[in-house]
């Protein structure tokens, strides 16, 4: 039963770390270069995550800078930008990019914290499919005489608990996020 519960814990913390990954690619009003983590660029004859083809730093409060290792590929870095539909502003400066963070309109902010929360309820439905996978376990364990009525109540209870701190981070990280967004 402790390998369930274990494993059913490493399942939900990976699937934590997913929903946390996932929130760092949205865009708020200020400049985060985790925003340009789905950006692939074509080049050298297949597709590169942007940050193994150019430094990217934030230098200013809105406005990131992408300066490429070989500047002959420019031009496809900033087309990979705009193919990404990000809603950022890009000027070419000739040797490197500069990535402007617009600022967000209400109605923007407010879809996006739809987003979040759909996001959050989704990662929640997630964690639930995990417990139900664990429940199920620990009641196969007890039909086959593996372990007592007590030791299954006592899982159940458990894997509850464990359930309820995850579904609890993700609420408190969906609602630091929405806090973030509604922010000017």
């Amino acid at each position: 039963m402790e390998n369930i519960i274990k494993e059913m814990e490493n399942k939900m913390k990976k699937s934590l770390e997913i929903f946390q990954h996932e929130l760092t690619t949205f865009r708020t009003g200020r400049a985060n270069t985790a925003v340009l983590s789905v950006v692939q660029v074509e080049c050298y004859g297949s597709k590169m995550p942007i940050n193994q083809v150019a430094s990217i730093s934030v230098i200013e409060a809105k406005t990131i800078d992408i300066r490429p290792w070989d500047k002959n590929i420019l031009p496809d870095i900033e087309k990979a930008i705009l193919a990404a539909n990000l809603g950022l502003g890009v000027v070419n400066t000739g040797d490197s990019l500069k990535i402007k963070f617009p600022d967000l309109t209400e109605e923007t902010r407010k879809e996006m914290v739809k987003k979040v929360k759909k996001m959050g309820e989704e990662a929640k439905i997630n964690i639930r499919n995990i417990r139900r996978e664990a429940n199920e376990k620990i009641k196969g364990l007890e039909k086959n005489k593996e372990i007592s009525q007590d030791d299954l109540k006592h899982g159940e209870a458990r894997i509850q608990k464990i359930t309820d701190k995850y579904i609890a981070e993700i609420d408190n990280l969906v609602k630091l996020k929405e806090q973030d967004l509604m922010t000017i």
